[in-house]
């Protein structure tokens, strides 16, 4: 891939251009299933690289303190409509940077420093931002945590409930970075009504799902819905906060001015290009694709000998624990790299292992569906993922190299949406 798709960048900064076209290639050729990444259309590239990037808009619509709001205003009162249809919410707010300042918005709405929080244990699966103990949120509220069980890896209701009316916390996470199942939002509701907190669903990975479909919605159910805007909805880099209207007023104060200045323009013009695409037909399919892909890949993995996280999967997200490979994660995840299998090392529930060397791996079908694959592809990825922890055992660098040519192979066929390339 040649820079020169870039004229101006490549004229003016010759050294980057190549970062970027090198990136292009790599996105291009390897097989992408951290559960986290995606790929963007062509459109919302471009609405993301526009003159809005030039625009200062402090306030919101109709209520700004700077001037020239005219043609502003407009994009982000769109991308906020986009989102309440979408998602059926009175309330919408299109502003958070991204997923971690648009739940600090939260509790600057809801909490005061000190008070107790409850949200899923980071090892079990949960979010720094849900009051873990290295992040802001677990240093300035008092965090509380639920995890799940042993024996089955599932959410203990039950114990949730329990700890919730011992504690009485302010606010109540349900939602995580790992959880492979359904969550039960109506089931958390009536925990957090008999504790008397503030419901909020984080859901950064499953908010595409829900909008086509594929997972239930936890509208009705929750105060608070917190989401980023890639991952399964295949926007940009961003976040929304929704909310019912009673809430609308804490939550708008709380990102501006409580958090932050302007917005960027430039990505909210791409989050409402993003949510358009969302409410067609065909991003439902890709919604249920992306939970059958996931469904047959797991069910391929066990078939090659793999222990998984509660066993399986109800999203797009598969937990793969790899003690009885006698492979750590990290050593995994590196081989897979250089296969061209692109996942990230990740903790499992109980792990004996240290977080930057944990015994597991996350994976996920997002970026593929993108891509076109489906189930009848999944065995070929499971076998792959197996050859790849098997190599790794064994140290075997020409086992990896022929596996990434397969894959390069296989990529060729399915080009990913808005990459430039042929």
């Amino acid at each position: 891939m040649s820079a020169s798709r870039r004229p101006a960048l490549l004229s003016t900064d010759p050294e980057l251009a190549s970062f970027v076209a090198a990136e292009e290639v790599l996105q291009a050729q390897t097989l992408r299933l951290i559960p986290s990444e995606n790929y963007v259309s062509a459109a919302v590239l471009e609405a993301s690289g526009t003159v809005l990037q030039n625009k200062y808009s402090e306030g919101y619509p109709g209520r700004r303190y700077y001037e020239g709001q005219q043609n502003i205003d407009r994009v982000e009162a769109l991308a906020i409509e986009r989102a309440k249809g979408l998602f059926g919410v009175d309330h919408a707010n299109v502003q958070p940077y991204s997923g971690s300042p648009a739940n600090l918005a939260v509790y600057l709405a809801f909490a005061k420093p000190g008070d107790t929080v409850m949200g899923m244990a980071l090892p079990m699966g949960g979010h720094l931002t849900h009051g873990w103990g290295v992040s802001a949120t677990g240093s300035w509220f008092r965090g509380v945590q639920y995890g799940v069980r042993a024996d089955t890896g599932l959410i203990d209701y039950d114990a949730v409930r329990d700890l919730a009316l011992a504690e009485r916390p302010k606010l109540i996470f349900c939602g995580g970075t790992a959880l492979p199942r359904t969550i039960d939002f109506a089931a958390f509701a009536e925990i957090a009504r008999e504790a008397g907190s503030i419901l909020v669903a984080d859901v950064a990975h499953i908010a595409g799902l829900i909008a086509g479909g594929a997972h239930p919605s936890p509208v009705d159910h929750v105060d608070v819905v917190s989401t980023t805007t890639h991952k399964t909805l295949r926007g940009p880099r961003g976040a929304m906060l929704m909310c019912r209207e009673e809430h609308a007023k804490a939550i708008d104060k709380a990102v501006f001015p409580g958090l932050q200045g302007g917005p960027h323009n430039q990505t909210t013009a791409g989050i409402a290009v993003a949510l358009h695409e969302a409410a067609q037909p065909s991003f439902t399919a890709y919604a249920h694709q992306v939970v059958a892909n996931a469904k047959a890949l797991a069910a391929a993995l066990l078939q090659n000998g793999f222990d998984l996280v509660s066993g399986g999967t109800d999203n797009h997200l598969i937990l793969i624990d790899l003690t009885g490979k006698d492979v750590p994660g990290k050593i995994a995840a590196k081989a897979l790299d250089r296969a061209g299998i692109v996942v990230n090392y990740n903790t499992v529930p109980f792990d004996p292992r240290k977080p930057f060397d944990p015994s597991g791996v996350r994976i996920g079908t997002p970026s593929l569906t993108s891509r076109g694959l489906s189930t009848e592809h999944m065995p070929l990825v499971a076998d792959w993922i197996a050859r790849s922890v098997d190599a790794a055992a064994k140290g075997d660098e020409q086992a990896l190299a022929a596996i990434r040519a397969e894959v390069t192979d296989l990529m060729a066929a399915f080009p990913a949406p808005g990459l430039p390339l042929s």
